[in-house]
């Protein structure tokens, strides 16, 4: 534990390079002083409470909510969107796909003492989440600290230095510096658009990250909005049009005025100021900026480019570029002469220079005029004065001559001119009519060509028509054979499961295989079942399928803990749900429990569209058991979750392939991220979202999204590996973590390699997430 003066002296580091200032620090001493040297029996005034980061976080102290625990290590970072510490995860988080060393965003009192202002962190929050792009940094999750009300969202960690810590160490920057710098930074924010209609809107060089390894990461979409229809979501609006969003100097002028949806001009905008502060080493326009301020050029920027700069700042947003991308290529556009022009030009003007000083050197070596004597010299003025005149006669009659001579000379050139006028004029007709004729030519020829070119791509048309007409006949005939074949399968499944079962106690199910349990008082019925058989299986993967998943991007960790694969006997029959349980499902439970989320993760709107038919999520495992025990009071019936050997002996349904439906996935089977694929697949859809349970194809056995859609809960706590397992079908209670339970099956946002039969994941039994849901078990006899 950190004696008083080692957090002071920690505290005093912080205030001297200046993240810490001095009010902070003052305040922060007093306290630990106080608590250090506070008298016997708590004499001393208690403090006041304090919300949020005004807490005085410290290097060394944990914060989060129970079981999902993070401890501050070092203080990387402070800002207008809060503190940034390096931490350490705690917790066991980091099975869902991210480090033990992370970066803590801890966002401060201002961001989210309004529960509306909360809600919409959060929600941006989860946005960032799902911005995967390589000059972007990487959103883990959000939690709340219950000590402090403090919000914070856990990211990568990077190491590096920010653009304003470049700036720092080397002043002002080149235009090919710039280039490279925010080339990545154009990159990023045209995928953050174009893939989710998302603007960052709080762009500047402390947003900027340069890593120790070369690369540029984007931080902070902490605050950018998504462009979407107010009506479309709530606190749409408030998302949109947060009048504070951005930093003074680098927000646009219409920024916060609510006129429409962000727009990527207010990025185009702060850009273009970046590139003004990087080139200049100072910002271009104080915070009261209006549209008649213009600043002084920088250097380094020719006319061209300095033109193109200012319509990147204008101050109507009209007559920016459309995005920072096309800023940066305007900006090379207008780069003018290369070097190598400019070399030659140079050169040029040196060897002009040489030839006038080698004239002026002549000049000045010529002899002098020797000295004459004055008589001499006046009679050699005289006659030299009679030579001049008859001279200048002589000159006035050439003067003449030539005179007549060049009016003859144009007279004739006047009339070859003419001549050559007329006989060009004929050409250029000539000409005019062969091209004429050409043209003619080309212009059938083309015609011809078109003619050729629509025929057949009309016979294409047609074969194709025609070739599709035939797959969806043969896919037809398939599916129909697939639904005989299922149906015939689940009759023999049903029959075999009677003759397994006591008269007595054999539940009552439709034609169909379906069991649904009535409620004892007459309110409704149970989710929907199917029995499942005794039998035997081999539970776990092998080898040759590991080495599949290891291609597909699998870690070796995860594979380990399907090993040993070791064969389980179901010894006793049971029904298991056929869907997931739905939205519909659970609302019946809240209802008449009046259940109350111990969570902030909101089951009624998990960030995405659903219906009463969608499996419901943001449910813990603890929530689960609320369910099942409340099914079992109403309908009389025992009712649980599966055990994981259960859960994975339906899931195969008689198959030993890596998916029930065989070694192959596709997003028609099954819904995951359909950007990535497995084995000899190819990509899919994308769809954001849970989709409606039943909208693909069951199992042999009939059961519906045991791969992908949501993780489903089983009873089990987690353990490494198979080691030790039971090998009769029943829970495995004994060792493990009791605190963190297994999920099965992957869910829609994961990549398909998680969607095996095999795969196992584990998560706080405490927590919930927008991925992970449940079905239920139901004891026969």
């Amino acid at each position: 534990m950190q004696t008083a003066r080692e957090k002071i002296r920690e505290l005093r580091a912080l205030h001297e390079d200046g993240l810490l200032s001095l009010e902070e620090f003052d305040r922060r001493k007093n306290a630990i002083l106080d608590a250090e040297y506070a008298p016997p029996g708590g004499s001393a005034p208690p403090l006041p409470p304090r919300q949020g980061t005004e807490l005085g976080l410290m290097a060394g102290q944990e914060i989060g909510p129970q079981h999902r625990r993070y401890r501050l290590e070092r203080l990387i970072g402070m800002g207008g969107m809060g503190q940034v510490w390096q931490a350490v995860d705690l917790a066991t988080h980091a099975e869902l796909g991210h480090s033990e060393i992370v970066a803590v965003k801890i966002l401060p009192p201002a961001l989210t003492q309004s529960p509306v202002h909360a809600r919409l962190l959060v929600e941006e929050a989860t946005q960032a989440r799902r911005l995967a792009h390589g000059n972007i940094v990487q959103v883990y999750e959000w939690a709340q600290d219950p000590a402090t009300s403090s919000y914070f969202i856990i990211m990568e960690c990077l190491e590096g230095e920010d653009l304003d810590a470049w700036v720092a160490r080397h002043g002002k920057a080149d235009l090919a510096a710039v280039e490279r710098i925010l080339r990545p930074v154009a990159s990023a924010l045209q995928y953050a658009w174009d893939k989710h209609r998302l603007v960052h809107r709080d762009l500047k060089p402390g947003n900027v990250f340069l890593t120790a390894h070369g690369e540029i990461k984007l931080l902070d979409f902490g605050i950018a909005a998504r462009a979407r229809d107010n009506a479309s979501s709530p606190g749409g609006a408030l998302a949109a049009n947060t009048p504070n969003a951005g930093t003074a100097g680098y927000r646009a002028p219409e920024a916060g005025t609510h006129q429409g949806q962000p727009s990527p001009k207010l990025d185009v905008y702060a850009v273009a100021v970046m590139i003004y502060q990087l080139l200049a080493g100072a910002m271009p326009f104080d915070d009261t900026r209006s549209a008649q301020v213009q600043p002084v050029p920088p250097a380094g920027l020719n006319d061209a480019q300095w033109e193109v700069l200012q319509h990147g700042f204008a101050f109507d947003h009209e007559e920016r570029p459309e995005s920072v991308a096309a800023l940066l290529d305007a900006l090379g556009r207008a780069a003018g002469p290369t070097a190598e022009e400019l070399a030659a030009q140079e050169a040029r003007a040196q060897r002009d220079q040489e030839r006038e000083r080698e004239v002026l050197a002549e000049q000045r070596a010529a002899p002098p005029v020797a000295a004459v004597d004055p008589q001499e010299a006046e009679r050699r003025a005289t006659a030299e004065a009679a030579e001049a005149r008859r001279l200048e006669l002589q000159r006035q009659m050439a003067l003449a001559a030539r005179r007549k001579a060049e009016a003859q000379a144009a007279a004739l050139e006047k009339l070859r001119q003419d001549q050559v006028r007329r006989a060009l004029e004929k050409q250029r007709r000539l000409e005019a009519e062969a091209q004429a004729q050409e043209r003619k030519e080309r212009l059938r020829q083309q015609l011809l060509a078109r003619r050729e070119a629509d025929a057949l791509k009309a016979r294409q048309f047609e074969e194709e028509k025609q070739r599709k007409a035939a797959q969806l006949k043969a896919e037809a005939a398939y599916r129909a054979e697939q639904e005989r074949h299922r149906r015939a399968q689940a009759a023999r499944h049903a029959a075999d499961l009677a003759a397994q079962l006591p008269t007595a106690t054999s539940p009552v199910a439709d034609a169909g295989g379906v069991l649904r349990d009535a409620f004892i008082d007459g309110t409704g019925v149970g989710p929907d079942l199917v029995l499942i058989p005794t039998g035997r299986f081999e539970m776990g993967a092998h080898d040759y399928e590991h080495t599949v998943a290891l291609k597909a991007g699998a870690q070796a960790p995860w594979l380990e803990r399907e090993k040993p694969p070791h064969w389980v006997g179901i010894e006793h029959s049971f029904a298991l749900g056929r869907y997931p349980v739905t939205v519909g499902e659970w609302r019946k439970f809240v209802r008449a429990t009046r259940w109350e989320p111990k969570l902030d993760v909101d089951w009624e709107h998990p960030g995405f569209r659903q219906t009463d038919q969608h499996p419901v999520v943001g449910i813990s495992w603890y929530d689960a058991q609320d369910y099942v025990n409340w099914l079992c009071v109403m309908t009389g019936q025992v009712y649980r979750l599966p055990s994981e050997a259960e859960w994975e002996y339906a899931c195969r349904a008689g198959t030993k392939t890596a998916f029930s439906f065989g070694n192959e996935i596709g997003t028609e089977y099954a819904n995951y991220d359909g950007n990535f694929t497995y084995g000899a697949g190819v990509k899919g859809e994308t769809r954001n979202g849970t989709t409606k349970v039943g909208s693909f194809q069951p199992n042999p056995w009939g059961l519906y999204d045991m791969h992908g859609n949501v993780w489903e809960w089983v009873q089990d706590p987690v353990h490494d590996n198979y080691v030790g397992a039971p090998t009769d079908g029943s829970v495995w209670e004994q060792g493990g973590d009791p605190s963190r339970r297994v999920l099965r099956g992957g869910a829609w946002l994961y990549q398909p390699r998680y969607l095996r039969s095999a795969v196992r994941n584990g998560y706080s039994a405490f927590l919930s997430n927008d991925v992970v849901g449940f079905r239920v078990a139901r004891r026969l006899g």
